[in-house]
């Protein structure tokens, strides 16, 4: 059997952080909960969490210390909570290796689908490729190399470098589709599951963040490309190993 997923939920709260750990419970989760960065930290070296959902307006610390410190330990899944309006915020927190957010209010039972969606692409269970089949084996492209089954990002030197859950989800969405242009409605879509608002900026964030883990200079990308006025396109051949 598969261990129980662990959730840490870190909200300042009291209402919302206990009504969330008891719907959590109820949905087959373990859940530890926090009020701020403190007990967070207290809380982090006596578990293994799958997933931590982290509310950005805490007392003291704020959400983002937290995730750069979150950051600093591992790359455990992050689901950020942001108040309506705090798009500079959510931008930050996305930056900083976020895999996914959600604005207050929210709804528990949506807060549990994204929950069990990062979930699935953190362990790999949730990766398509282009025939709608599971990703399998190795993924070469510009002298890099993806291991789909160890989820591991291999340069051409041959050291590995670090992927969150969100940037594995991005990097094989466009491994899968090389040379062919993705809209940042479609890559919503794809990796979110929903329509990006107005003002999202959760895509671009994203290929910025995998641009400089494949040393992809920004201002002239070689592998991850823009389209003006259209999105992104894997500009690489793509070979499966």
């Amino acid at each position: 059997m598969e261990p129980i997923p662990h959730i840490l939920v870190l909200d300042d709260d009291r209402e919302i952080r206990e009504l969330l750990g008891k719907f959590l419970e109820k949905q087959g989760l373990r859940v530890t909960l926090v009020r701020d960065a403190r007990e967070a930290k207290r809380a982090w070296p006596l578990a293994r969490y799958s997933l931590v959902v982290l509310d950005l307006m805490l007392p003291g610390e704020s959400g983002l210390d937290v995730a750069r410190w979150l950051r600093a330990q591992s790359n455990v899944p992050i689901v950020m909570l942001t108040a309506m309006g705090e798009e500079t915020d959510r931008i930050i927190g996305l930056e900083l290796g976020a895999d996914d957010y959600m604005a207050k209010p929210f709804n528990p039972r949506e807060l549990l689908a994204r929950i069990r969606a990062v979930l699935r692409r953190a362990q790999g269970t949730d990766v398509p490729n282009g025939n709608g089949e599971e990703a399998g084996g190795s993924l070469l492209f510009a002298g890099w190399v993806l291991e789909a089954a160890r989820r591991r990002l291999v340069n051409p030197q041959g050291a590995e470098v670090p992927l969150t859950g969100g940037e594995y989800e991005l990097l094989t969405t466009l491994l899968e589709r090389p040379n062919r242009v993705l809209t940042r409605d479609m890559l919503m879509d794809l990796l979110h599951n929903r329509q990006p608002g107005p003002f999202d900026r959760a895509i671009d964030v994203a290929v910025s963040r995998l641009r400089r883990k494949l040393e992809d200079d920004g201002r002239n990308p070689s592998v991850i490309k823009t389209v003006r006025g259209g999105g992104y396109v894997l500009s690489a051949t793509v070979e499966r190993g």
